[in-house]
């Protein structure tokens, strides 16, 4: 047992890897919830905790899970203690940790929770949800983030909040990304800031929602869940658009960076405003747009993010083209090719990669890229979807 304290609601509570087990006596499907995937992050564990105490198995069509993440982190209230915990979930990483004689404190968790997903998804039926709670060091409005795949986007739109998609261009080795290539739904809800009791009311609401929306729980059996949707929608600011990460500050090793005080997430921001200090040289945004996840805290490479909305045009274009398979037109040109026989990879010569926008790549669902002395390697999230186990839910 672990025991861990949230300074929101002065409680301390005993908790194991598995925070709750119910199997329901209806088939149906089977949704993961994790929590304190990073330690001083903990509002998603005391939200579940409480939740998962008040469901009775009767009520339940599938299989509900509530996972917490960094057990040791947890305990002392620290992001981590050796590696982030949330940037090792890469093939390279989990092939490493089989070789490796002695391992740090978070790989040691990595591969109880690695081994817990995989009996997971081999002792029950899909389709399967994933979902990951966090908090940020700043003010935000709880929001949403997803790996840019088209059933993320469809199930996440259910929840009254906005949503932030592009964020796997920025980071290499977040738990949802190694999920969502597997191919199941799987998003992250950011709900508030550290240690405030608004960030576990937003979860308990979002639970619940998540628990009605893939008919786990049907909604006559969850207390006010039209309040509780209200609720979300009222701490969201209304605000339901889909936004875009264009830029990441990435903080350099033993640089001296300090977010200046005040900012917070979605915040207007405009060109020359100033954002930060690096070793005491002054950050300005180079954006018209809105700042994202500012740091607040000692532990962390992202400084902040920039994101802008997507215009809903561009939305449904990109969906067209992706049903239609377009990128298969792309190597056609010169310079790009499939990097495999799955046909889920591009490469394109570094050489001709400058004559093509970006935004060709993000239409078509190219985000997450690998870089090496003569390619480019763009990795799509719609290849490896599983759509065919989400066709008959009834939010599809």
């Amino acid at each position: 047992m672990t025991q861990i304290y949230n300074k929101a609601i002065h409680k301390t509570i005993s908790i194991n890897r598995v925070l709750g087990h119910i199997k329901g006596v209806h088939k149906g499907a089977t949704i993961v919830f994790f929590a304190g995937i990073h330690g001083n992050e903990t509002a998603g564990v005391f939200a579940l905790q409480e939740v998962l105490d008040t469901i009775k198995p009767e009520t339940v069509s599938g299989t509900i899970y509530g996972i917490s993440g960094n057990l040791k982190a947890l305990k002392e209230n620290q992001r981590y203690l050796d590696k982030d915990l949330n940037r090792l979930w890469t093939q390279k990483q989990l092939e490493a940790l089989k070789l490796k004689e002695t391992l740090n404190t978070e790989e040691q968790e990595q591969i109880e929770l690695f081994k817990l997903i995989e009996r997971i998804i081999s002792s029950n039926s899909g389709p399967f949800y994933f979902i990951d709670f966090h908090t940020t060091s700043s003010k935000t409005l709880p929001f949403i983030t997803i790996n840019d795949a088209l059933i993320n986007r469809k199930f996440s739109k259910l929840f009254p909040v906005p949503i932030v998609l592009g964020i796997e261009e920025y980071l290499n080795g977040p738990l949802l990304s190694f999920i969502n290539e597997l191919g199941y739904v799987s998003l992250g809800f950011e709900s508030g800031q550290h240690d405030e009791k608004e960030a576990i009311e937003n979860c308990i609401s979002f639970i619940y929602l998540a628990l009605r929306n893939v008919t786990v729980i049907e909604q006559k059996h969850i207390p006010q869940c039209q309040v509780l949707y209200q609720q979300l929608q009222i701490n969201a600011n209304h605000l339901s658009d889909i936004f875009e990460v264009v830029y990441l500050y990435h903080i350099k090793r033993d640089e001296v960076f300090k977010m200046n005080s005040g900012f917070k997430s979605f915040q207007d921001i405009v060109k020359g405003t100033i954002l930060a200090t690096s070793n005491q040289q002054m950050v300005k945004s180079t954006y018209n747009a809105r700042l994202f996840m500012p740091l607040y805290q000692s532990k962390g490479e992202e400084g902040f993010f920039i994101i802008k909305p997507i215009k809903p045009f561009f939305l449904k274009l990109s969906a067209g083209l992706r049903h239609l398979k377009f990128d298969s037109l792309l190597v056609l040109f010169p310079g790009i090719s499939w990097d495999n026989k799955n046909k889920n990879v591009l490469k394109v010569n570094l050489n001709i990669a400058k004559f093509f926008a970006k935004s060709i790549f993000h239409l078509l669902g190219y985000r997450n890229k690998k870089i090496n002395e003569t390619h480019l390697l763009l990795y799509n999230r719609e290849h490896s979807s599983k759509i065919e186990a989400y066709k008959n839910e009834l939010w599809y």
